[in-house]
Order: C-alpha cells, then sequence, then structure tokens
C-alpha cells in the first residue's frame, strides 16, 4: 500500500488487547505501521502493548469500547489530532460463539449483544472513520468474519455469532460498492479456527489466523475489494 514516502500509514486495531488482535498488531507493527490498539480496558490494552512497545514498535494503546458511540468518538478526535491521518481500520472485536443455544430457543438478549460488537460496532468504527480515511486515498478495512456466516456452509449452531458475521459480511460488501473508486478497498477474513481464548485450544496458531488478516490490510491498490477470503483465498458467501 502506497501512501507516500517517510510518512508511515496508521491503523486502528478494535478488541485488540489479546488474540488474533493483538496478533495483528504486532504483525502490522513489524511491517512499519503506527498501530492504535483499541481496549474497552485501557490497562489491558497497555499491559498487552508493553512488551512489543518496548522493542521499539510504534504501538498506541487507546480506550475503545465499540458499542459505545461517545468512546469512539473520543477515539476519532484523538487520532485526528495525534496522526492527522487513517490507512488501516480492522474491525476485530467479536463476542458469544453461542455454541449452547439454536435459532428456536435462542435467547435474544444474547442475539442483541452480539448484534452489537460483531455487527454495529464494526458499522459505527466504519461511520465515524470514513471521512478520516478519505483523506489517505489508500485505505484498508477488514471486517474480521467467519465461515460460520457463510450463508453457502451455515448450519443450525452459534445463531447469534452467524446471523451477526453473515450481516457483518454484507456491511462489507455495501461499503465496498459505496467506496469503489475512492482508493478504499473493503473485504471481509476468516482467519480460520483459531486457538485463542475465544476459539479454544487445537486451532490453528494465532500467527496464522493473523496472517489472513494482515493480508487484506496491506492489499496493493489495485487489490480486490468487496471479497471473502481466507489465506488470501476466496471464500463462498
Amino acid at each position: 500500500m502506497n501512501i507516500g514516502e517517510n510518512i508511515p500509514p496508521v491503523a486502528i486495531i478494535t478488541g485488540a488487547n489479546r488474540g488474533i488482535g493483538l496478533e495483528v498488531t504486532s504483525q502490522l507493527a513489524h511491517k512499519g505501521m503506527v498501530v492504535i490498539l483499541g481496549a474497552r480496558d485501557l490497562e489491558k490494552g497497555k499491559a498487552a502493548a508493553e512488551m512489543l512497545v518496548k522493542s521499539g514498535l510504534k504501538i498506541f494503546p487507546r480506550k475503545l469500547d465499540v458499542t459505545d458511540q461517545q468512546s469512539i468518538d473520543k477515539l476519532l478526535v484523538q487520532v485526528e489530532e495525534e496522526f492527522g491521518r487513517l490507512n488501516v481500520l480492522v474491525n476485530n472485536a467479536g463476542i458469544l460463539y453461542d455454541t449452547w443455544q439454536q435459532a428456536s430457543n435462542a435467547d435474544l438478549d444474547t442475539v442483541y449483544e452480539a448484534f452489537e460488537t460483531n455487527i454495529f460496532g464494526a458499522w459505527r468504527m466504519c461511520k465515524a472513520f470514513i471521512p478520516l480515511m478519505r483523506r489517505s486515498e489508500h485505505g484498508r478495512i477488514v471486517n474480521v468474519s467467519s465461515e460460520a456466516g457463510s450463508l453457502t456452509s451455515m448450519g443450525s449452531s452459534t445463531p447469534a455469532y452467524s446471523v451477526s458475521k453473515a450481516a457483518l459480511n454484507a456491511l462489507t460488501r455495501t461499503l465496498a460498492a459505496e467506496l469503489k473508486g475512492t482508493g478504499i478497498l473493503v473485504n471481509s477474513v476468516c482467519p480460520g479456527w483459531v486457538a485463542t481464548e475465544m476459539g479454544g485450544p487445537g486451532g490453528r496458531p494465532v500467527e496464522e489466523g493473523s496472517a489472513s488478516v494482515v493480508w487484506a490490510g496491506t492489499l496493493p491498490d489495485d487489490g480486490p475489494t468487496g471479497g471473502f477470503f481466507r489465506d488470501g483465498i476466496p471464500l463462498p458467501w
């Protein structure tokens, strides 16, 4: 991604104090980006970033709750004042892999909670930060999705999570169409089953799953937009 000589790209990662979010933060920072590590609990964000910052990486922990518009607005002001630009937005924050329920008996309060983070959180972030990204003319939005949200392969389990991720994929498609020609590429990425706190043991290494997200966040200007990928390979919607 080309944004001009000697000007490092600026990235925001939501839900970045652990798991895939933290690993994406590390990988993008190692590529020379300035990375804003978004965390609901700022102290946890600072603790997660400490060793990476000590190694010389440009990582800035910031308080961010994607379910709280005031939190998002505050971060937007901080980013504008401190950096004046945003090049990469990774909507990684995600919750509630609800294996214990099915659609016919789902607790709709639980469904609502999943939607608040998994789709509305990403949508709020896009609404807030796309105007800033437009200034760079070289933006990348990565919505961290899941094959659980694929209509082609969707089953009966995890209804809140799966339906919210299907909605996130729909947001990817609509934003990509809207932003076509602006230099902002928008894609969904499934990192696969990853061995994290949410994914549980037995999955692929977090470095591998995160690399899929980093790939989409560092696409060249002629890269794809409006797609759904894992490891750079298209997935069925």
